[in-house]
């Protein structure tokens, strides 16, 4: 850029500052007006542009007086603006450090402390509590029905007694009575009884009711063995055995009446196939020398131990 002679020189050019801004040759160069004022040249690139600022009065002089209205206040040529670079993002205040731990229990990083986990029970399960099925097995006179009564009877939860005796009797005309021999009819009834004994417990079960069922369920005769029970009732059922001396089960069966008694024979036939349990893995109670309440307490001790390991069946 050329200058006309006389005129003052720019103030010159300062490295990390941009144009001197606010100067014009023509503040400087007397005589007309020599037109508007010559643009500064940009910034080099990396510099700076210098804010704008407004001219003040000069040193010892008063303020400028206002402009009058309709004229305009001559403002000083602005220098081209830079376009702002990337931004930074604001860096946040470093937060003060979290504790490693929470009164006794460690916190695992990056992850919520997990609620300790319970200790197991190491106390025996109560069966005088529990929602059970039960299934008294036993020859004839062998007391499954009165120490059945009797256990239902002091439980501390509700608890339904079932007797498959009782059952079959249901009907009265045309009742096949086993004791006039094993036949179709008398297998039929014993299905059918079998079948609404469980249908019975299942719904007790299902409302919170325990149960306990008798029968004498023969291990050598599928027909009325365990598998029977098992697909009516269910898995969950706790079979035990009654099974005192036959003497003890021979005295019983004399104090009986009506079909529930027995000739001596048929007693001791039943007694000994009965007999077949023992080796089966199912456990077995010889009540010959215990009552009635002997004999339901030892019922809940066998249940305990059913219930912590159930018996294979």
């Amino acid at each position: 850029m050329q200058h006309a002679v006389g005129s003052p020189l720019p103030p010159p050019h300062q490295p990390g500052h941009g144009p001197a801004v606010g100067w014009s040759p023509a503040a400087h160069q007397p005589g007309p007006p020599q037109g508007p004022a010559p643009v500064p040249p940009p910034p080099a690139p990396g510099y700076p542009t210098a804010p704008l600022r407004a001219p003040g009065p000069a040193p010892g002089q008063g303020p400028q007086p206002h402009a009058a209205p309709g004229q305009g206040t001559q403002q000083p040529s602005a220098a081209p603006r830079q376009a702002p670079g990337p931004q930074q993002p604001p860096v946040a205040p470093s937060a003060p450090p979290v504790p490693e731990t929470t009164g006794h229990v460690p916190l695992p990083p990056g992850g919520p402390v997990a609620v300790p986990s319970v200790p197991p029970a190491t106390a025996a399960p109560d069966p005088t509590t529990t929602t059970l099925a039960v299934l008294l097995i036993g020859p004839a006179g062998a007391g499954k029905t009165s120490v059945a009564k009797y256990w239902a009877d002091h439980r501390r939860v509700p608890t339904a007694h079932i007797s498959l005796d009782d059952v079959r009797e249901w009907v009265r005309s045309g009742f096949a009575d086993p004791q006039t021999g094993w036949n179709e009819h008398s297998e039929a009834q014993y299905r059918l009884a079998r079948r609404t004994c469980g249908f019975s417990a299942r719904n007790f079960l299902a409302n919170g009711i325990s149960c306990i069922l008798d029968d004498a369920v023969f291990p050598d005769r599928p027909v009325v063995g365990l598998g029977g029970w098992k697909r009516h009732v269910g898995p969950g059922l706790l079979p035990v055995v009654l099974l005192p001396g036959l003497d003890i089960v021979l005295e019983r069966n004399a104090e009986r009446s009506g079909n529930r008694r027995l000739t001596d024979e048929e007693v001791a036939r039943i007694h000994g196939r009965m007999a077949g349990w023992y080796g089966s893995g199912l456990p077995i109670i010889d009540n010959s020398q215990l009552d009635v309440p002997e004999t339901a307490h030892l019922l809940d001790e066998v249940l305990s131990r059913s219930i912590a390991s159930p018996p294979n069946w």
